[in-house]
């Protein structure tokens, strides 16, 4: 069984950072993915960041990232603890939203080297991310 635990969220003055840690288990898969997406209240779920790996090739593939949060906000990932991470600085109100990790194994056709674009299947239940202006 597929698990997500997310941890990290908070309340945070705009220009404050945050770390949000996602810590994924019981999954073997050669390719895949894991990303984060938020949700605010009345809009859609969006893709933030996202990185793909191989295990297959024991590599990292691409990562991926919003506009909104392209030099702001850094994916990373340790392996060795299954955990992915989403470094957030300089903070702002509107990226206050549930924030959740999940789990791609697919993908669909042209969108190998985009992961927040593949299937996500497996989802995390959310951490809040509260930035106060």
């Amino acid at each position: 069984e597929v698990q997500l635990v997310e941890s990290g969220g908070g309340l945070v003055q705009a220009g404050g950072s945050l770390r949000l840690s996602c810590a994924a288990s019981g999954f073997i898969f050669d390719d895949y993915a894991i990303g984060w997406f938020r949700q605010a209240p009345g809009k859609e779920r969006e893709g933030v960041s996202c990185i793909s790996r191989s295990d297959t090739r024991n590599s990292d593939g691409s990562t991926d990232y919003a506009d909104s949060v392209k030099g702001r906000f850094t994916i990373s990932s340790d392996n060795a603890k299954n955990t992915v991470y989403l470094q957030m600085n300089s903070l702002k109100p509107e990226d206050t939203a549930v924030h959740y990790c999940a789990v791609a194994n697919s993908y669909y056709s042209g969108s190998y080297y985009y992961p927040c674009q593949w299937e996500y299947n497996y989802w995390g239940q959310g951490t809040q991310v509260t930035v106060s202006s």
